[in-house]
């Protein structure tokens, strides 16, 4: 059943004039298709270059999102022995990725893009892989966690020195002080919880040389 306008019902005197009224469930046609750039930006970068920088920078962003997320789910359900240290790490991760997010996606519009923002678009998007919806180990979670950091991080190599080549100085700029700096600390903080190494008692140097 079709939707009343609930605006016809003011009398015809108030209909466009100013009212207390909300104008609910509107639709319009986009007023731009996913895709494209606006055309004549100041910006001195070309059509074709902004084209290129934010078909690029929106894989990108739908890798960072994801891996964002993944960060939450473990944030979420990580347990075990280093529970608290990793629960905090976590969420730490997550809000320095949410940062990136926000860095990435207001770099396409700059450029007179649209980012990518629906979760539906983002997972037809991204190229991390999709995690189970269940629990798993700590090692499992740190190691999908750390390709994804590895997607990303070799995008952002590649990313940067295409912008630099196009003369896109802003999103060079963003790729590797923002995303990929910050990307490899948190690779340094994984990484390390991965290390296999005595708690309690130091193993013995002549056992740990023969084998």
């Amino acid at each position: 059943m079709a939707k009343k306008d609930l605006n016809a019902k003011a009398p015809a005197a108030e209909r466009g004039t100013v009212s207390a009224q909300p104008r609910l469930h509107q639709r319009a046609p986009e007023i731009q298709r996913f895709g494209t750039v606006s055309h004549m930006l100041p910006l001195d970068l070309e059509e074709p270059v902004r084209l290129e920088m934010t078909e690029q920078l929106n894989l990108l962003l739908a890798d960072t999102i994801t891996l964002r997320d993944l960060y939450k789910k473990s944030h979420w359900q990580v347990s075990g022995p280093t529970f608290y240290q990793l629960h905090l790490l976590f969420d730490k991760h997550f809000g320095e990725q949410s940062e990136i997010v926000d860095t990435i996606a207001e770099r396409i519009q700059l450029l007179g893009g649209i980012s990518i923002a629906m979760a539906a678009d983002v997972a037809e998007t991204t190229r991390i892989e999709r995690p189970p919806k269940g629990r798993e180990e700590v090692p499992v979670q740190i190691s999908r966690l750390l390709d994804a950091h590895q997607i990303i991080i070799g995008h952002c190599r590649e990313l940067a020195r295409r912008a630099d080549k196009l003369g896109d100085d802003g999103t060079n700029d963003l790729a590797v002080s923002d995303v990929l700096r910050t990307n490899e600390l948190q690779v340094w903080f994984l990484s390390e919880h991965l290390v296999e190494e005595p708690l309690v008692h130091a193993e013995d140097s002549r056992l740990r040389s023969a084998s």
